[in-house]
């Protein structure tokens, strides 16, 4: 939609469509301008000329109602088709960007006279960017640090925005991030900078994106870990039942992929047993107690990092008390003490009597109904959990 831009002299009005026209060099481009009148004419008369500050402006085209005059300088630059105002610019060249001064003399009853200006600005299409990283190869993070550099062959007043998995990164959102046009340093390199780059360059009559970048960066070992396949784990505790095999693997968050390496400690010593991520102990040769010890390292970064696991190993059904055992532990006291209470109080009536009673066993009989809530096995394996699991 136009712009209306209205400029009147008693009944002669001008209507052109914006202040600022961007042409594409080697384009042709029409300058639009309309005008009315609503009285009776005897001649029309438009002018065009030419202005670039800070020189002087100059005639590029006169016509007097259908007779056209054009410099000789320009003959075959301009078209001007009266009564029609409108301008032809039939090439753009860079040398054409100024301010083009139209204006419409009429001759009636008096003479009548109105002008505007429109400012033209002429521009080369884009071509599509390019981007150049340096280091070419992957940085070490919190040592090193990576440039990009956003080129484009063809192009003028390029404005250059920077993209970060397609959303654009705004200048100082991230400390370690500075942007200078065409250039994104990042220093120093954090793990966080990991994602796809590109860049956005736009001028007033086009837009190219980039294809996508994504920097090497190695980092790590981060957040290690150790799960089993098999049995329950409690902490850094695992529990197997009686006869499994032990199977546990290891994880860590790094790039490039760490190297593992598995270490049995016992008697206040330590055993190298394999590398890999995955350890796998035959069930024959696992004992009661082992202590696992799994190293992770990174030999970009030249970091390691170590957790280590318990393994017990429990008769076979037990493994889900033993999961439980903070709410076992204190009830195994408690049933202890009870039971402990109910045979002294058994003991001193019987010591008190010398002659058992029906009644006194009767009572204890009770008691230790009332209290003895698990039979004899089953209290058996609660003190076994408890005492396993403060080893």
């Amino acid at each position: 939609s136009w712009l209306q831009i209205f400029c009147i002299s008693s009944a002669l009005k001008m209507t052109i469509p914006s202040y600022t026209v961007n042409g594409i060099e080697g384009q042709p481009l029409r300058l639009e301008v309309a005008y009315g009148i609503n009285f009776t004419i005897s001649d029309i008369q438009i002018i065009w000329l030419f202005e670039k500050p800070p020189t002087n402006p100059k005639y590029l085209i006169i016509s007097v109602n259908q007779s056209v005059v054009p410099d000789l300088e320009y003959r075959h630059k301009f078209t001007l088709s009266p009564p029609n105002a409108s301008l032809l610019i039939n090439s753009l060249h860079r040398s054409d960007e100024g301010n083009y001064i139209v204006k419409i003399n009429i001759r009636g009853n008096g003479t009548k006279s109105v002008s505007e200006k429109i400012k033209v600005t002429v521009d080369v299409p884009l071509t599509k960017p390019v981007i150049y990283m340096e280091p070419s190869s992957g940085v070490v993070e919190k040592k090193g640090n990576i440039t990009l550099k956003c080129m484009v062959e063809e192009g003028t007043r390029v404005v250059y925005q920077w993209m970060k998995n397609e959303n654009p990164i705004e200048d100082s959102s991230n400390g370690s991030m500075i942007i200078n046009k065409d250039t994104l340093s990042i220093a120093p390199v954090l793990k966080e900078a990991i994602g796809n780059y590109s860049c956005l360059v736009t001028n007033p009559i086009s837009a190219m994106m980039s294809d996508m970048i994504m920097p090497t960066i190695y980092y790590g070992p981060y957040g290690l870990t150790i799960n089993t396949a098999k049995g329950q784990k409690v902490g850094k505790v695992f529990t197997l039942d009686k006869g499994d095999a032990v199977q546990l693997y290891c994880s860590a968050d790094s790039n490039p992929p760490n190297i593992y390496s598995w270490i049995l400690k016992a008697n206040n010593s330590i055993y190298p047993v394999q590398y890999g991520r995955f350890l796998e102990i035959a069930s024959e040769k696992v004992t009661q107690k082992t202590e696992y010890i799994c190293i992770a390292y990174n030999n970009m970064t030249e970091t390691h990092v170590e957790t280590h696991t318990l393994v017990i190993v429990i008769p076979k059904g037990l493994d889900q008390v033993a999961q439980k055992e903070n709410y076992f532990s204190p009830l195994a006291i408690i049933t202890g003490l009870s039971l402990f209470l109910v045979v002294s109080i058994c003991i001193f009536a019987l010591w008190k009597r010398f002659q058992p009673h029906k009644g006194i066993f009767y009572v204890c009989h009770l008691l230790w109904n009332k209290m003895m809530f698990v039979d004899k096995d089953e209290f058996s394996l609660l003190l076994y959990i408890y005492s396993v699991g403060k080893v």
